[in-house]
């Protein structure tokens, strides 16, 4: 009895989070820095535009003419930073875009 007790309390402490225990950075996304959107031109191609910020983490089906960069970082369990970027087409060409940009690529 005490070994089954003793089997089930290991098993049930295993999946605590003890103190100390190394936690690793979780970075996940597209990485876009401020130089990489200043070669956006109006009137690039998608496929251009793609070629240079990499693809897109989301697609809109209901309005195709959005495609979202999306970035997060998570520092060793702590608080999620979040760079979001939408580039906006006008007929499959780049017209604009919208972004919030991290200070720090906390990647790099």
């Amino acid at each position: 009895m005490q070994k089954l007790t003793a089997l089930i309390l290991t098993l049930v402490l295993s999946g605590c989070a003890f103190p100390g225990v190394y936690k690793i950075n979780v970075q996940q996304g597209n990485i876009v820095t401020e130089e990489e959107l200043a070669k956006l031109n109006e009137g690039m191609p998608r496929s251009q535009v793609q070629a240079l910020l990499g693809s897109p983490l989301m697609l809109n089906p209901v309005d195709p003419s959005r495609e979202y960069y999306v970035y997060t970082f998570q520092r060793r369990g702590g608080d999620i930073e979040e760079q979001r970027i939408i580039v906006h087409y006008d007929a499959d060409r780049y017209s604009h875009h919208e972004a919030e940009l991290l200070e720090e690529t906390p990647a790099y």
